[in-house]
């Protein structure tokens, strides 16, 4: 199978250095520019992509088109380029539920284009990194051997396309969820007070986690990019029967830090804490306050106070988030 270009959709900080991954494997790599960022236009120039300007351009001379962009434009994308009528290999490599995923491979399938689904593992490829991607459905062994002696370790799987979205999904279902945890953890114990306890017992028994407990510092930055990417791993819970709701309130967490959106230095543990408290809606009372009727005042604070796991607003928006998910 002689594939020669490229058509990288989008040069992010990972799609860029998957575009120089390729072009050092001596591939054609290939980008449009028209509506893009002036930081996207740069990253693409230092990893030596050609800029085509137009995506019809681009797509009129690739064999393969690499998706690479956050979760909630990933289908709008797989649909775009289907509009041109692109009939190459299309590679979905965003951090999707296997269902997205397998709407995105029939959207491009429908245009006659052959779909292979991937799912990357690790930080930017670049020397010295160790980075995976992982592939699935239809020629996912040829395109394995595309990014052989690169930075990027291709692994195909013997599955249908949804398998490498899957492994991704479950893997940064742990990674990226206990980083919101912790994070979420580390708030409270400051607003009560016991922050120090907490990291002196961590010390003696958890020995890993304070530490661990401040990745979302570094990682506090793209967080913005890490919202869909929750909610795609709550869909996922939810289609095997699962529980969503872990995962919806990570994706509620990463967006209270949009505020440190594309920050060039990392923000003190502090400020993310005081950004998720600052996020949080009104705290409602639990013995009662939140409707008060009309029975008497000392009656009523007489009344045991109940608690309530979740709240119907809770469920709601949860339910909300999820249709909005299928929808799209």
């Amino acid at each position: 199978m002689a594939l020669k270009t490229v058509a990288l959709l989008h040069p992010g900080e990972m799609g860029a250095a998957i575009g120089a991954c390729l072009g050092g494997r001596g591939l054609r790599i290939v980008w449009a520019s028209a509506g893009r960022s002036a930081a996207t236009r740069s990253r693409a120039s230092a990893a030596g992509m050609e800029d085509l300007g137009t995506l019809e351009r681009a797509l009129g001379v690739a064999d393969i088109v690499l998706s690479v962009c956050p979760p909630h434009g990933a289908l709008a994308l797989a649909r775009e380029v289907a509009g041109h009528g692109f009939r190459g290999i299309y590679i979905d490599a965003n951090a999707v539920s296997p269902a997205t995923v397998r709407d995105i491979g029939r959207v491009v399938e429908g245009a006659e284009a052959t779909f292979v689904d991937g799912g990357i593992i690790g930080p930017p490829p670049i020397r010295g990194v160790s980075s995976r991607i992982y592939l699935s459905g239809g020629p996912a062994r040829d395109i394995a051997a595309v990014f052989a002696g690169s930075n990027l370790e291709a692994i195909p799987l013997d599955s249908a396309a949804g398998a490498a979205s899957a492994l991704k999904a479950c893997y940064a279902a742990w990674t990226k969820g206990t980083t919101a945890l912790l994070a979420a953890i580390r708030a409270l114990a400051t607003h009560e007070g016991i922050e120090a306890a907490l990291l002196e017992e961590w010390k003696r028994s958890q020995p890993e986690l304070p530490k661990r407990s401040e990745v979302v510092t570094a990682q506090a930055r793209k967080a913005w990019r890490w919202i869909g990417e929750m909610e795609e791993i709550a869909a996922s819970f939810e289609a095997a029967g699962l529980p969503a709701g872990f995962h919806l309130a990570a994706a509620d967490l990463y967006r209270r830090l949009e505020g440190f959106k594309d920050g060039t230095t990392a923000p003190a543990l502090a400020e993310v804490t005081a950004a998720f408290r600052r996020g949080a809606p009104r705290r409602k009372g639990a013995s009662g306050d939140r409707r008060r009727s009309s029975a008497p005042r000392a009656q009523e604070e007489a009344a045991p106070a109940r608690f309530k796991f979740g709240t119907a607003a809770i469920k709601r928006d949860a339910a909300k988030r999820l249709r909005s998910l299928k929808r799209s």
